[in-house]
Parts: structure tokens; sequence; C-alpha cells
């Protein structure tokens, strides 16, 4: 009799169920990490909106509205930012991601406060 090397099914069907194991554990800090980077981009597509914003304030004396007349800012991808009021005395802003769980608010001087930033110039996110 000659014995045939190679796996059994039980020994198959082990790794099978370790494998499984493994993706169901990994799958979720994936989606996590993949939300944190959406969230930072964000945060980053704000604070660079307030450096333009005041480069147009300085050329204009006013804040503006329209993301087009900010020659300097450009949004990363997939990243949607909304100026929601613009005065010559302030700002307010949101980013959202389709991708993301939460969107990001900012406001600069006298405007009402969006979403849950309390804090001038602080981008939160919720």
């Amino acid at each position: 009799m000659s014995r045939t090397r190679g796996f059994t099914l039980i020994e198959l069907l082990i790794v099978l169920v370790v494998i499984g194991i493994l993706v169901t554990v990994l799958i979720p800090r994936w989606a996590n990490s993949r939300d944190k980077a959406f969230q930072a981009a964000m945060k980053s597509d704000l604070r660079n909106l307030a450096t333009a914003q005041e480069t147009y304030f300085y050329d204009n004396a006013m804040y503006t509205t329209s993301l087009s007349e900010l020659s300097v800012f450009h949004s990363s991808r997939g990243v949607v930012i909304t100026v929601n009021e613009a005065t010559a005395s302030g700002w307010s802003a949101t980013a959202s991601h389709p991708s993301a769980s939460k969107q990001c608010n900012l406001f600069i001087g006298n405007v009402s406060p969006v979403g849950g930033a309390t804090m001038e110039g602080q981008v939160v996110c919720q």
C-alpha cells in the first residue's frame, strides 16, 4: 500500500475557520481606520479653507460663500465643502464626505456657530 500525501478535509476546514475569524476581527478595524482618514481629510480641508478665506479677505475686505472665488483652495477628493454664511465680520463652513459617518464644522468671526463647533477657529467633527 502506498500513502498519498496531502491535507485532510478536517485540516482544510480548520484553516478556513481560522481565516474566517481573522477576517471577522480585522474588517471593523479597517472600516474605523478608513473613517478616521476621511475625517482627517475634512479637517485639513477646513483649515486650508480658513487660510484661503483670510487671503480673500485681505484682497476684498469681506469673506465669500463661493469656493470658485477662492483660487488657492482645492478640496480633497470626495470632500464636499459648504460655506454656510460669509459676511465682512466672519464665516462658517461644513465639510462632509459621502463615505464618512460624521461631518466637520468650523466658524470664524462674528457669525452663528454651525453644527457642534462652539469655539471660534476650532474644527469639530460629529
